[in-house]
Parts: structure tokens; sequence; C-alpha cells
């Protein structure tokens, strides 16, 4: 059975085929910043999105027919965790959704694609709105405002079957704190195959990352909506694009950054290590969600792959529990094998 899955990015997009379980076929199409500077809200990068997959599409071997396409999901609402077949409804509310990201185009190209062939069926798996939080988790501390979580859900998920089958266990036994780390910055409490509490990472929740700010002083937020030097665009942004480490060292290009303290620049050192310092802060914070009964703690992402932030990271983290480390994401992988699953009669398929 052939298997396409789709992951758009912010700078690319991403295909891959597997039949069954094997890859047959990788390709990242590259956007440049002129591409995609002509388009609004990242929905409306559809159209010509959707054209560059089927350009690709176009070259493959005749004898490849697609028994499913699946996506990477959106943010339309909170779900729990799983596969779900993608619907009309899905994508008039992924197109009405308040939230808006480029994993929205996921489930938008995989449905127009597959409605194109014969028998084939679309799905997403672990969307970023994967909501499992237990009823404490919501409490915000206000009424007016209660706490979602927008997260890395399907490499997350992805990365904690991996290290439990590696570990000779299963997910749905383990207790396991999981920190993304890219662009924005996700950490969850994994507790018996489902993550209990996770912050929104997307939004402004958390530790700052290499271009979101994270959590910042409420108070000084309001004031500085009100104070007339900022539109609503402009503020959110900020929080969501040009923050963080961005806002301080002008580049969210974490290799750059690192080198830039290695070669003595004392302001990256200060803002590279004040990042790790808060990304470790707020991974420790999730350890009373657990009990204090931690089976491990796992790094993922991008970020993963430096020694400097990984080792900054460990050095205040170990006491809590062993730190497995899985550079990158496994996400296509992960999309491809919950397709199959689903092919297979091995998992319910949800409906949204």
């Amino acid at each position: 059975m052939y298997i396409l899955a789709i992951n758009p990015g912010s700078t690319s997009t991403k295909i891959a085929i597997y039949n069954n379980e094997e890859q047959v076929l990788r390709k990242n199409i590259q956007h440049n910043a002129d591409e995609l500077a002509a388009y609004g809200e990242v929905t409306e990068q559809y159209a010509f999105r959707k054209q560059l997959v089927m350009n690709e599409l176009a070259k493959l071997d005749s004898s490849i027919v697609l028994s499913a396409v699946i996506g990477r999901g959106g943010l339309a609402k909170p779900v729990e965790g799983g596969v779900y077949e993608v619907t009309p409804r899905m994508i008039e509310m992924t197109r009405q959704a308040k939230y808006k990201h480029v994993c929205d185009l996921g489930c938008l190209m995989a449905y127009e694609i597959a409605k194109e062939i014969p028998g084939c069926q679309c799905y997403i798996a672990d969307p970023g709105m994967v909501d499992e939080m237990n009823p404490y988790a919501r409490i915000s501390g206000s009424p007016l405002l209660p706490r979602v979580c927008l997260w890395h859900a399907l490499n997350q998920r992805a990365i904690a079957r991996r290290f439990a089958k590696e570990h000779g266990s299963r997910y749905e036994d383990l207790r396991l704190i999981i920190c993304h780390l890219g662009g924005g910055i996700s950490i969850a409490a994994h507790d018996h195959g489902r993550a209990v509490d996770a912050n929104n990472a997307l939004d402004g929740e958390g530790p700052f990352g290499p271009e979101r700010t994270g959590s910042l002083p409420v108070a000084d937020l309001v004031r500085l909506c009100f104070s007339g030097k900022y539109t609503e665009s402009e503020l959110l942004n900020h929080i969501s694009r040009r923050g963080g480490v961005m806002a301080y060292l002008g580049t969210n290009d974490m290799i750059k950054n690192v080198e830039s303290v290695k070669n003595g620049d004392k302001k990256a050192e200060l803002i590279v290590n004040a990042m790790i310092y808060d990304t470790a802060k707020f991974i420790a914070s999730y350890t009373p969600v657990l009990h204090g009964e931690v089976d491990a703690i796992i790094l993922t992402g991008g970020l993963a792959f430096s020694d400097y932030i990984v080792s900054g990271l460990k050095e205040r983290l170990s006491f809590i529990a062993p730190i497995h480390v899985y550079p990158g994401e496994d996400e296509m992988e992960a999309l491809a094998l919950n397709a199959l699953d689903a092919l297979q009669g091995n998992t319910e398929v949800k409906e949204y």
C-alpha cells in the first residue's frame, strides 16, 4: 500500500511516499521569502503549495497508486491524540479556525489530492492541538483566559513510542517529560500514553525560543498593548515569529548564535544561556504533574543537534530523571505509519 505524507513547514513543504513501512521517495520543496511574501494568511498559500506537490507526483511511475494521503493536522479545535479521517467539516473548520499555522495546509492539500484518486483514504494524525490535559491544567488563574495547548504532538508522541520500543516497554506504561526544541519550544508531561499537560508553544506560553517570546510579564504586556506604539498584528507577530532570541540577537539561526557564544560574544552568551536556563526551568516545572515519578526526560527537535544546548539542559535537569536525546523530528515516518495502521485496521480512525 502506497501512502503519501505531506508536512508543510514555514519555508518548505516536505512530502514522502511509503510502500507500507518502506520509504520510497522523499522530497523537501523549498519556498523562498519572496514567493511567500505575496500571501497574507498562511492558508492563502494553499493553491501555490498544492501545485508544487502535484508537480512532484506527476513524475511518479504509473505503477504507484496511492492508498492513502495523510497530512500534518491543523489547529481547528482541541482533540484527543490519534488518527482522524479528513472530512468536509474538518476542512471548513480549519479555514475558519482562530489559530492560523502553516500546518493547516497539510489537511487541506491531503484532502484535495485524495479526492482525485479513486478509493484513496485521507487522514491526519496527532495534530498540534491534541488536548488530553487534566482538569487542573486548564485553569489559568482567570476564567477569561483558560489554558490551551498548542504543541509538537505528532513528533513528541512518535518519539515517545520509539523510546518505549527501544527500552522494551510501551508508551502506555511510561511517565515521560518530552521537550521539542524548535523555533518554538513545546513541553508535555506524558502519563501512561496521554499528554496530561502541555504548553501553548505557538501563542506565548512556556520558555522563550529562537523566535517566540514564551511567557511574558502579563501586566506589562497589557500596558504595551494599550501604549499605541504597536498594532495588534505587530504584537502577535512579535510573540510568535520575531520574539525570543531573534528579538535580542537579530537572528533565529541558533547554529550562528551558538558559534557567536563560542567566539566570545558576551551578549550572545547571555541570551543563549538564558534560553537554556528558561527551558530547563519550565521542563522541571512538569515534574509535579507526574508526582515526581519521571521515567525519562526526552529532548527532541532541531536544537537537540546542538551539543552546547543539550549539555546545558542536562547540567540543570539530570537530577530529575535520565535524559535521552533524539535530535530532529520523526514526523514523516510518524505520519506514514499512522496511516498504515489505519489502513490495516490496527488503530481506530476517529471522527473529528
